[in-house]
């Protein structure tokens, strides 16, 4: 696991949501990214992506735990800067939109993006705990 540092942001995809919401076995490696609500960021697709998640399987617990977490960190609005970045993270990375998103989120705020998707292994500033 990378050790934080005073200066780190940290945005983790909705892979590494679920994991932790869902105390899957790699909860506590995304807890430790997660709890440190000052370095955290969320974009606006990771929202919709879990809220979306959770409302299918009336999940209202872990909706209620993601709220109570993602809703105490940094929001990262969707707007044309970011769109424009994630077009290129996407055609450069070959990365699918709403991954495309996530990176470029990432990479736009100087934040490392921690996730367990295999689709990020090898780019820049990318933690796979």
């Amino acid at each position: 696991m990378t050790a934080m540092t005073d200066s780190d942001l940290y945005l983790v995809d909705s892979s590494g949501w679920v994991e932790f919401i869902g105390d899957g076995p790699k909860s506590g490696a995304f807890g430790h990214y997660l709890n440190d609500f000052s370095r955290l960021l969320v974009p606006a697709i990771v929202v919709y992506e879990i809220h979306k998640k959770l409302l299918l399987t009336k999940n209202d617990r872990a909706l209620g735990r993601f709220i109570s977490h993602a809703f105490r960190a940094k929001q990262v609005p969707l707007d044309a800067e970011l769109a424009d970045s994630a077009a290129r993270a996407s055609i450069g990375h070959q990365l699918a939109m709403a991954d495309a998103i996530v990176y470029a989120s990432a990479q736009m705020h100087g934040a490392q993006l921690v996730t367990a998707d295999p689709d990020f292994r090898g780019l820049p500033g990318v933690i796979i705990p």
